[in-house]
């Protein structure tokens, strides 16, 4: 007997024990019939407590949440009955036709003790304290269309560093689209970093010390927004060799990323063409030699930062800040590089020349002189245990060519634990530093400089 016929049948009981008890005045009161009152009366306080726990019984049986009716067959008869109605999954989906989406991202995090940043030039007048940094924050969204398109749109988190006006509390680093159905010649447009210098171009995550050398960051544009051709064109005539050559060949406003105007009608033409002419095994170890070379060329206004990832401007005591036209030059520049690994070891090296010069603008001859910057760096690394921890060395100088005797130089010795390849690692650097000037000019107060980063990596 289900729960709501019993239910209702007690009810009736009840009503019919009222109903007695209603009439009581009207019966006389002999013995048995008060008797037979005193029955009724306890049948019905039986009753009640029945009820009572009937109700109490079908109501903790109902489940939480929104009921519906649902009709099933055992396949004699159809039975009915209230079942909760469940949610739907919680879900992201595309609004396009994208073959595929991936949402990622990666988090930096240093500590620098010591003369902070000293082998950027940060000393004397632009010295910056000991600090937690958060150095990046990145969020990115990729995907494949297959119309043959693939894009990313990526931003940083990362807090200014008060290198750049252009870079805030969050900013777009990587915005564009590519065309890729002919491998040998495609089409990328947005926002991304031009294709110059080899270490600029190695992903962040990727690189074996915890910064870019000096030189990288004077010299090379970084992103810029434009447009390039690009391509590998061995890929659909010998396969196997398809990373024998790439090219590409680009053209950009140059001045800066997250800038949509342009500081005047010319562009900054940037090239770079790469060399893989050996991939294969030495002594039973995976190898490869890789070869590249850069050229750019770009006419700037007034007001345009030249060194937009780093310092280039020699200051008077030695140290240095970023380059901020102070009227407008053309500028040209050239690198090569070399990388060269054989098993557990790394060897790549880069050497890079920039040469500014100021132009006359409606008469008004530049505010500075020419001059030529040039610099490299060689970094070897190599694996302890293999795939988990890397011992690093560097050696890097630049020459900024304002002043005599302006040269700085660095060396690095670093460790490197990956705990999860790239996905979570852990980097620890010591880097010397001394300047040249302020050797030569005593005056200004200590010529070497000492400093330790450690970093957090996590990619997700």
């Amino acid at each position: 007997m289900s729960i709501r016929k019993c239910f209702l049948r007690q009810i009736s009981y009840l009503v019919s024990v009222l109903l007695l008890a209603t009439i009581r005045p009207l019966i006389a009161e002999s013995a048995s019939d008060a008797k037979r009152i005193e029955e009724l009366e306890r049948t019905v306080a039986e009753l009640k407590k029945e009820v009572a726990e009937l109700k109490k019984t079908q109501t903790a049986s109902l489940p939480e949440g929104k009921m519906k009716t649902k009709i099933t067959y055992d396949g004699k008869t159809y039975v009915e009955k209230a079942v909760v109605e469940e949610k739907p999954p919680v879900y992201v989906q595309q609004r396009g036709p994208e073959l595929k989406l991936v949402l990622g991202g990666f988090v930096q995090v240093n500590f620098e003790d010591g003369d902070v940043s000293a082998f950027e030039g940060r000393f004397g007048e632009t010295a910056v304290k000991d600090r937690f940094r958060l150095r990046r924050a990145r969020i990115n969204l990729t995907g494949d269309f297959a119309e043959q398109f693939d894009f990313k749109v990526e931003g940083d988190f990362g807090q200014s560093d008060g290198t750049s006006g252009n870079r805030t509390a969050f900013s777009a680093t990587d915005i564009w689209v590519n065309w890729h159905e002919y491998p040998a010649a495609q089409i990328k447009v947005g926002q991304y970093k031009a294709p110059f210098g080899l270490e600029q171009l190695t992903p962040d995550y990727a690189l074996f010390t915890i910064e870019r050398t000096l030189p990288t960051g004077a010299i090379t544009p970084d992103r810029q927004i434009g447009a390039e051709l690009w391509g590998k064109p061995f890929t659909s005539i010998w396969p196997e060799q398809k990373d024998l050559l790439t090219y590409y060949a680009g053209i950009f406003n140059g001045n800066g990323r997250n800038i949509t105007v342009n500081d005047n009608n010319n562009f900054m033409f940037v090239g770079r063409l790469e060399l893989q002419p050996f991939k294969g095994k030495i002594a039973g170890q995976k190898s490869f030699l890789k070869l590249g070379g850069d050229v750019l060329n770009s006419r700037d206004e007034q007001g345009v930062n030249i060194s937009q990832s780093s310092n280039l401007l020699v200051n008077d005591d030695g140290s240095l800040s970023p380059f901020v036209l102070p009227s407008a030059d053309q500028r040209t520049a050239w690198s090569v590089d070399a990388w060269f690994e054989v098993g557990p070891f790394d060897l790549i090296g880069e050497y890079l020349q920039e040469r500014v010069q100021g132009r006359t603008v409606n008469g008004v001859p530049p505010e500075f002189a020419n001059f030529t910057t040039d610099g490299f760096y060689v970094t070897g690394g190599y694996f302890l245990v293999p795939k988990k921890l890397q011992a690093v060395v560097q050696w890097q100088y630049l020459n900024p060519g304002q002043k005599g005797n302006d040269g700085l130089y660095s060396i690095l010795g670093g460790l490197n634990y990956y705990i999860h390849g790239d996905d979570l690692k852990l980097m620890v650097n010591y880097i010397h530093t001394w300047s040249d000037f302020r050797q030569a000019n005593p005056e200004f107060g200590e010529d070497q400089f000492d400093e330790v980063i450690g970093r957090v990596q996590l990619m997700f």
